[in-house]
């Protein structure tokens, strides 16, 4: 048996089987397919008020309607968000905290896989905009209202990143610090990892700060598993190369994939662990780049100079 008592197979139902989340809200970004939809659907059956941060705002109301239909009670709110824009993120924000409304998860989840070249709004390359530098803008700016959250409810804030097992496939170097915006160096699979690997690094020196200010907020990494439905909508895939990458794992279910998510925001297990990787519903290893802690550092203050 696993430590967690959970595995690959189990799905976000059964890691959050009896645990109530009323009182609680939740921001979850790109929630219109895959495993953002079944996480704001099984946060909204435990009882948390979902906000949909969402580029889809049609797609997006589908999704509401469906979890009202079979979750009458559900708190589910939709709100624009477009993380490849920083005007995008900070309008989402400032809206946000117009609402009033108090913030105890964050979950970083929306992403796009190995497009073509092409550069964000802000002149960004656009998988490291969208996947990972827009999400780190976005926390950076909701941090404020999830302290006073925390220090108010007495409750843990909880910040998920949706990472991959794909930041193994990285460049070299991890981060191309130099040439992120280089259309000579890009390889679309490896700059995905690269925003992959963003997102852990990310994760882990916001932990290291928030434990450092002895705030009540954890943050921790996530790898949902290999779904293949979910990557392929994206269209501009290799299949020969993601079946090589993909058949070292398990496939799962956008039910089995959402789990892990929904374990780490949700499950008192999680209760005050901050700065760690997560697959299968269980602790697990990054890579060694995921675990340098001068290279998260770096990173950090390379992504505060490009926001501002």
């Amino acid at each position: 048996m696993s430590p967690s008592g959970f595995s690959a197979s189990s799905t976000a139902e059964e890691v959050t089987h009896e645990i109530d989340g009323t009182g609680l809200t939740a921001i979850v970004t790109g929630t219109t397919n895959g495993i953002g939809t079944e996480t704001a659907r099984v946060l909204a059956l435990r009882g948390v008020h979902v906000i949909m941060g969402v580029r889809n705002m049609v797609a997006a109301k589908d999704v509401k309607e469906a979890i009202l239909k079979e979750i009458p009670k559900a708190k589910v709110n939709v709100m624009e968000l477009d993380l490849s824009s920083m005007a995008s993120v900070r309008k989402f924000v400032s809206q946000f905290n117009s609402s009033g409304l108090p913030l105890n998860i964050l979950i970083n989840n929306a992403g796009i896989c190995s497009t073509r070249f092409m550069l964000s709004k802000d002149n960004i390359e656009l998988q490291f905009a969208t996947n990972y530098l827009g999400h780190f803008l976005l926390t950076n700016l909701l941090l404020d209202t999830m302290k006073k959250t925390a220090h108010e409810s007495k409750k843990e804030g909880r910040i998920i990143n949706v990472s991959s097992e794909g930041h193994r496939y990285t460049y070299p170097e991890g981060i191309l610090f130099d040439k992120i915006n280089d259309e000579s160096c890009y390889q679309k699979w490896r700059a995905y990892g690269q925003s992959k690997l963003a997102n852990i690094l990310h994760a882990n020196e916001l932990a290291r700060c928030l434990k450092e200010d002895g705030v009540h907020i954890t943050a921790n990494s996530v790898h949902p598993g290999a779904i293949v439905t979910n990557i392929a909508n994206h269209g501009h895939y290799d299949a020969p190369y993601l079946l090589n990458v993909l058949g070292k794992y398990e496939i799962k279910s956008v039910q089995q994939g959402a789990a892990t998510t929904c374990y780490v925001a949700l499950h008192p297990q999680v209760k005050g662990i901050n700065g760690e990787y997560f697959s299968d519903n269980n602790l697990a290893k990054p890579s060694s780049q995921g675990k340098d802690t001068d290279l998260a550092k770096k990173l950090w203050d390379f992504s505060m100079k490009l926001i501002e």
